[in-house]
């Protein structure tokens, strides 16, 4: 990777696909009006299919993969998508799954970047600027948010529901209908997780669990199964296309060749001035690459523009 001295207020992230040659990125027209060349691409990537012979270690041992969540989360789905032999290994926080890759506790890590309804998830893109990793693949996972109860348990009886902020927002026709109270979890399968650990301790404690029976979960059919909950409603989500991207993280990239299309993600900054990033993109257009999405992020150390009092437009 190059580095230089950039000075700017935004860092911009480009996803290249459908590349024919080896390099996919050449040289960028930054700011100041100069061509330098080569702006290196930060990571490589290319479609990584569940039969890659990437997909294992070499001395042929289970691949140990890091996750988001606790079981039954939809990371947990996506690793298991991407490597079906692989040993899961939770993490608390996202930060931790790339820690664990980084410290050689796991071989890869399956973190989400971008839903096609809740949009990008920039924590992901910040760390990963933070932390050397590569990103060696890819997985689509289509979500499927279900209604899970106890054992026994009606629609009719229900006064609230627990998931994850995003989850209840993308459920949320069907949660007006019930007329139920959205209460917020950390993560969907964490929900149904601390239902089944709330009735465990109900029930120990009086042997009855009437004070769960108005309580669901929105989390995934693996959750009802992983903690032994009713699956009272499947697809309540409100957009039926809901689809989540997640990245395969690495310690060591993957050079991509020539032999089929791949995708490279590189990012970098721009200084402020007129027809700064029509020039970056230029660079782009005039070579015939495709960019399938784009990014602005602005810079922690200078994460806004101030304007006078005036208002006049100016930017200090």
């Amino acid at each position: 990777m190059h580095t230089g001295s950039l000075r700017n207020t935004s860092n911009f992230w480009f996803t290249v696909s459908n590349c024919t040659t080896s390099t996919s990125v050449d040289c960028c027209i930054l700011g100041d009006g100069h061509s330098r060349s080569p702006l290196a691409p930060v990571w490589t990537t290319r479609p990584l299919s569940a039969t890659d012979p990437a997909s294992s270690p070499g001395n042929g041992s289970k691949v140990r993969v890091a996750y988001q969540g606790v079981p039954g989360a939809y990371s947990e789905a996506a690793a298991l998508k991407a490597y079906p032999k692989c040993e899961t290994v939770l993490c608390d926080q996202f930060e931790a799954a790339f820690k664990a890759v980084e410290l050689w506790l796991v071989d890869k890590a399956v973190l989400p970047i971008e839903n096609s309804v809740g949009g990008s998830i920039h924590r992901n893109y910040d760390l990963l600027l933070r932390h050397r990793l590569h990103i060696v693949g890819e997985v689509q996972l289509v979500v499927n948010h279900c209604l899970l109860a106890l054992r026994g348990v009606r629609k009719e009886e229900l006064k609230r529901v627990l998931s994850h902020p995003q989850a209840l927002a993308q459920c949320e026709m069907t949660l007006n209908q019930l007329g139920v109270i959205k209460v917020n979890a950390d993560d969907t399968a964490g929900a149904a997780q601390v239902m089944y650990a709330a009735f465990i301790i109900i029930f120990l404690a009086n042997n009855a669990s009437d004070g769960l029976r108005d309580a669901a979960a929105v989390a995934s059919a693996r959750a009802a199964e992983i903690y032994g909950l009713d699956i009272l409603a499947e697809r309540i989500q409100d957009d039926c296309d809901n689809i989540t991207h997640f990245l395969i993280l690495a310690r060591e990239p993957i050079i991509p060749g020539t032999d089929k299309p791949y995708k490279t993600s590189t990012v970098f900054t721009l200084e402020e001035g007129p027809g700064v990033l029509f020039k970056a993109l230029a660079v782009f257009a005039l070579r015939d690459i495709n960019l399938s999405k784009i990014e602005s992020h602005p810079q922690r150390k200078r994460p806004l523009r101030v304007v006078d009092d005036f208002n006049k437009g100016s930017a200090k």
